[in-house]
Formats: C-alpha cells, structure tokens, sequence
C-alpha cells in the first residue's frame, strides 16, 4: 500500500511548515491473504498539544486503536472475501500475521466469528473505492459504496466484501471509555 503522508505543523519561528512528506511509515500487505493491505497513518495520544514543534510522531510505536483520548488514522484495503474461500487458505497463518502487522487491532477480533471485533472508540469509516458490507451482531447487513460514511460507537461488527472487486477504506478512530449510557 503505497500512500504519501504530508504533515505540517507549526515551526519554531511560528509559521505554518511542512514537516515530513513522503511514503507513510507503517504501511503493511499480507502475504496470507492477497490484495489485503492497512496503513496507519498517523496516531495521537491523549496528552498530545499542537503548537510550535509539538507533532510527534507515534506511527511507528502506536498500536493500531487508541486509548481514551487517543486517536488513530488508517487505511485499508479488503479484497473480495472470496479470497479467504480458497481451499488452499490458512486461517492460522492469516490469524498469526494479523497479529503481527495490526497489533492493537488483532486483539479486538474474535477467533470464533470471523471478521467480529469490538473497540473503544467512536469509528468514521469512510469508503474511497469499491463497496463493503457492514456487518453487525445482529446479522443486520448495510452495503456502503464509494464516499459514504459509517458512524460506529464501539459496537461490535465486522467488514465484509461480497463484491469481486477490492475496497479501500479510510478509518478516524477515536479512543473513548466504555459506559452504560444511553448512545
């Protein structure tokens, strides 16, 4: 997954800059499974500042979800979910590396229902190409198609490519505590 990250900030003589720009960080493509890739983009932590020479950058140490407070900025690429359909596919060696490119993000998924997982924090997830399913626990199916946006709340759900072509997929997270409110 090949995608430039520009980021600018405030120098030490208070004007606007550009701080890096080039190939993002920490951009990984499975081997396990063909044509899956994720980028994490850029993550916060709750006690970060803007200002003068205040963007550090977390990237490379960042788990891919934030704690309360925190923030995280990836991408995504899903191929069809018919590639996972292959006989000669390995859910140990896919589970094995999904644990070792997207740590943070593995421990949320759950080994007896593929694809489920729950995190704290409000999602905006953002469709840029193809079309994906949102699945929730329920068995409730949403299609998304290109440019549009699910909110999710820390519910449990799972992305799911019916389709024959890839999805690539933008994600905010914003860490938050888990309570019992009302939504």
């Amino acid at each position: 997954m090949k995608i430039r990250r520009v980021v600018a900030g405030t120098g030490a003589d208070g004007k606007a800059q550009v701080l890096s720009d080039g190939a993002a960080p920490r951009s990984v493509a499975f081997t396990t499974v063909p044509g899956f890739a994720a980028a994490l983009l850029w993550a916060t932590e709750p006690a970060d500042t803007v200002g003068a020479g205040t963007a550090r950058d977390r990237t490379n140490e960042a788990g891919f979800t934030p704690s309360a407070g925190g923030t995280r900025v990836m991408m995504v690429s899903f191929p069809p979910d018919a590639v996972m359909m292959r006989a000669d596919f390995d859910a140990a060696a896919f589970g094995a590396e999904f644990g070792r490119l997207v740590p943070g993000l593995a421990e949320t998924f759950e080994p007896d229902h593929p694809g489920m997982h729950t995190t704290d924090s409000i999602d905006y997830d953002i469709v840029l190409e193809g079309e994906i399913t949102l699945e929730l626990d329920d068995g409730a199916q949403v299609l998304l198609r290109r440019h549009d946006v699910a909110v999710q709340h820390g519910n449990r759900h799972a992305w799911r490519n019916l389709g024959d072509q890839p999805a690539t997929m933008l994600f905010v997270l914003v860490g938050a505590r888990r309570g019992g409110g009302a939504a």
